[in-house]
Parts: C-alpha cells; sequence; structure tokens
C-alpha cells in the first residue's frame, strides 16, 4: 500500500520541510515589522505607510504566552478528526519576531503540561485526512 501524498493544509502559511519547518510571515519592507499570516495589503504599523512586504520564514522557536485547551468541536471551516479528541492549544511568542502565533500543541501534551515562558518548537503535524491525501498543520511542542 503507498502512503497518502502530505499537503498543506493551508497553502502558503507554511514550509512543509518535515526536519525543519517553518511558518511563512511577511516583513515590511518600509519598517521590518513582522505578521503572521502574511501581510499583503498595508502595513499595520501605525507610524508606517507602506504597501511593500517580502515573505520570510519566522522563528521555528518560542515560548509559551499563554495556553488553554479545546473540549469542544471548532465550527467550521475548521475540520477535525472524528470522532472529536479536545486538544491544547498554545500561544507562543517567537524567538526573533517577538509575535505571539496561536496553534495546537501536540498530542498528548495537556494544559497542566505547559508553563508560561517554556520553550517550544514548530512540528508538522496531520489534521485530517481524506482519500487523497493528508492535511498537515503546524503544531507546538515542548523543546527539548
Amino acid at each position: 500500500m503507498t502512503a497518502k501524498p502530505r499537503v498543506a493544509a493551508l497553502e502558503g502559511w507554511f514550509t512543509l520541510d518535515e526536519h525543519e519547518p517553518r511558518l511563512l510571515g511577511s516583513r515590511c519592507r518600509q519598517c521590518g515589522t513582522c505578521y503572521f499570516p502574511k501581510q499583503t495589503t498595508y502595513c499595520r504599523n501605525p507610524a508606517c505607510d507602506s504597501t511593500e512586504f517580502d515573505e520570510v520564514p519566522l522563528s521555528r522557536r518560542g515560548r509559551v504566552w499563554s495556553c488553554t485547551n479545546a473540549e469542544y468541536k471548532p465550527p467550521e471551516p475548521y475540520v477535525a478528526a472524528e470522532p472529536f479528541e479536545p486538544f491544547t492549544i498554545a500561544a507562543v511568542e517567537l524567538e526573533a519576531e517577538r509575535m505571539v502565533v496561536l496553534g495546537q500543541v501536540v498530542t498528548g501534551v495537556s494544559v497542566t503540561d505547559l508553563r508560561v515562558g517554556q520553550e517550544m518548537e514548530l512540528v508538522l503535524d496531520t489534521l485530517y485526512g481524506d482519500a487523497e491525501s493528508d492535511k498537515l498543520i503546524w503544531k507546538w511542542k515542548p523543546a527539548g
């Protein structure tokens, strides 16, 4: 049996490098402010009026800023595996950019396993599968 292709659930939001995945953001060419998801129309920095951005890979590591659990199935357009299993969500402040990015935490890590300031790293995991492919998403896991 051949393995199904692994594709991004959100095209263009992250790289598919299994060993060192990265979120893909944008950086304002004028002021250097980074955004995730990508900003393409105008810089949200109130001191900047630029409309030009470069795509940039963001830090793979950061620290827990906050976390919670999702005990209920999120509404569409979110696609959850069936049967639905509760999961942990972490807001992680990226190492270099100092911006907070929300994401699921890998299976098996609960809110009680995390603490504010704990180092996390970005990994890829299957969000769900269909007949054609496995849809991947980024998740956070404790570093080390």
